[in-house]
C-alpha cells in the first residue's frame, strides 16, 4: 500500500469516526430533549374528572408538532385510549402547556404516549 492511499484511508476512517460521533450526539440531544418535554407534560397531566366517575382508563398517543422555539404547531390523535375523554384531554394537555423547550436541530415532533389508570 503507498503512502498516499494508507493516508487517504486513514482519512477517510478519521471522517467516519467524527459523524459517528456527531450522530451519536446528536441522538443524545434528541433523547434528552423527549425527556425532558414528556416530564413536562406529565407533571401536568390530571385525571378529567368526568372520565375518573366512569372509570375510564388507558393510554393514549398523541405527535405533537414543535417549531424551532418550541412553540406547539399542531397535536393529533395517533393511539386512542378507548375513552373519548381521556383522548380529548390527550390532545388538549400539550397545547394547556403552551410551550415545550426548544428542540434540538432537525426535530420538530415527539410522540407522548399518556396513561390514566385509577388506584
Amino acid at each position: 500500500m503507498t503512502r498516499k492511499t494508507l493516508s487517504t484511508r486513514l482519512a477517510a476512517a478519521a471522517v467516519a469516526a467524527m459523524l459517528s460521533v456527531s450522530a451519536t450526539a446528536a441522538f443524545s440531544q434528541a433523547s434528552d430533549w423527549s425527556t425532558r418535554v414528556f416530564k413536562l407534560v406529565t407533571s401536568r397531566q390530571t385525571y378529567p374528572r368526568a372520565a375518573e366517575m366512569r372509570g375510564d382508563e388507558g393510554t393514549a398517543k398523541v405527535r405533537v408538532y414543535v417549531d424551532p422555539v418550541g412553540s406547539i404547531q399542531k397535536v393529533e390523535l395517533v393511539a386512542p385510549s378507548g375513552s373519548s375523554l381521556l383522548d380529548r384531554e390527550a390532545v388538549a394537555l400539550p397545547t394547556k402547556i403552551g410551550k415545550f423547550p426548544a428542540p434540538p436541530a432537525g426535530t420538530n415532533k415527539i410522540i407522548l404516549s399518556l396513561t390514566w389508570k385509577l388506584f
